[in-house]
């Protein structure tokens, strides 16, 4: 019988070209190990999608199975499923190990293989689950975990030439598909007939700006009437019908990088209450963009905010935080909650963060008004101010449609 092995190396073909260049990643792990020296870590044990991605370029798929990156001080090496095969290898910029299904566990053999018994580890507290924390302490043998949770988001806040690059173009492909939404409103017309062609816009720009890239994720959220109500309410076969409240978002997925456009819209014509929600809404988003400068804290964003629409007897419809960070990120992985304009954040914008404003409204069904409001730009803090790389237009004057 032929002899069945717990993990092996399967690299086959080339290395495919990345997203960024290798130095980018080299920099990213050299910056990671510093962190590690100074926290005492030998061995960084990672199982997210959004920092297995930051730092080796590899997006997993996981259906049901485990990955992983381990950096120790000389080594920087993927963990993955047979099942995946080369595709692993070619897409790290880093060396791979592949583990196999012949028995349990052989995930964390191979992660042994790599960081050795009895070492001081690193892993993800947000991540890492009580079952598979339980097997890191069984098979590693930690003299000590250390948790990188916070240190890697703070590290994947702060945006390299390279990134703010790639989000910049990840905007301009988000545009793209608003126009296509905008072109395909009609009354009539299924939310889902809208959506796709704004999804089927998108992709073919990425592929366009982006032949060597991998393709997947990107989605729309169109939503109609009623269901603007929630930020992420999925879309529908819903008929659109004059006069109703639309949502517009899209979301671009480009090698793990997720951006964003998101626009309150009409069909045909927009009622006076709608208009007075709708304007005031544009007003905040517009206040809001104003104060996202170097030195400025989450919170103190958040509490001008709260005051704008409290002086207008609007705060009681208000739903979530008025923006967050972007990069690595998708509605399956990774978030820098450390950036977020909410109440209970106070770090301070610094030159080279990525951040959203998306004030949102939602009044319920029957009040005068009702539905979901909500506009949405990604902003660059510079040195002056911030850099809107979000250029779809909003309000009433270009987005009343059909």
């Amino acid at each position: 019988m032929t002899a069945r092995p717990e993990m092996y190396r399967f690299h086959n073909g080339e290395k495919a070209p990345l997203q960024f260049p290798v130095a980018e990643y080299e920099t990213r792990v050299a910056k990671l190990r510093s962190t590690m020296a100074e926290l005492g870590v030998e061995a960084a044990v990672f199982t997210s999608m959004h920092n297995i991605s930051y730092y080796s370029g590899f997006t997993y798929c996981a259906f049901g199975r485990p990955y992983g990156l381990v950096v120790t001080a000389d080594q920087a090496v993927t963990i993955s499923a047979g099942i995946d095969a080369g595709q692993p290898w070619r897409r790290s910029f880093c060396d791979n190990i592949t583990y196999t299904d012949w028995q349990r566990d052989n995930f964390w053999r191979a992660i042994l293989s790599v960081t050795g018994p009895s070492r001081v580890v690193g892993c993800e507290s947000d991540h890492l689950t009580l079952l598979q924390r339980g097997k890191l302490d069984h098979f590693l043998t930690p003299t000590q975990v250390v948790d990188l949770y916070e240190a890697t988001m703070m590290q994947r806040m702060h945006k390299s030439a390279a990134e703010l690059d790639m989000i910049r173009a990840g905007a301009a492909v988000a545009d793209v598909g608003g126009y296509a939404i905008r072109d395909a409103v009609r009354v009539g017309a299924r939310e889902i007939d809208v959506a796709m062609a704004g999804r089927d816009a998108m992709e073919l720009e990425i592929a366009r700006r982006f032949p060597d890239a991998e393709y997947r994720d990107t989605w729309v959220w169109f939503q109609s009437g009623i269901n603007t109500d929630g930020a992420h309410n999925p879309v529908t076969a819903r008929q659109l019908q004059h006069g109703d409240i639309l949502s517009l978002n899209t979301f671009p997925m480009i090698s793990g990088y997720y951006t964003a456009l998101e626009r309150t819209m009409f069909v045909r014509e927009v009622d006076a209450d709608s208009l007075r929600i709708w304007e005031a809404n544009v007003a905040a988003h517009e206040y809001g963009m104003s104060l996202l400068k170097p030195g400025a804290s989450c919170a103190e964003i958040t509490q001008k905010i709260n005051r704008f629409f409290e002086e207008r007897d609007l705060l009681q419809y208000r739903t979530f935080g008025y923006g967050h960070s972007f990069g690595v990120l998708s509605h399956y992985y990774g978030r820098e909650a450390g950036l977020e304009l909410r109440e209970d954040i106070d770090t301070v914008l610094e030159p080279g963060m990525v951040i959203s404003m998306e004030p949102m409204l939602t009044l319920a069904e029957g009040q005068p008004g009702a539905g979901g409001y909500r506009e949405h730009d990604i902003l660059i803090i510079t040195d002056e101010g911030n850099e809107n790389i979000t250029k779809y237009p909003y309000g009433p004057e270009f987005n009343v449609v059909g």
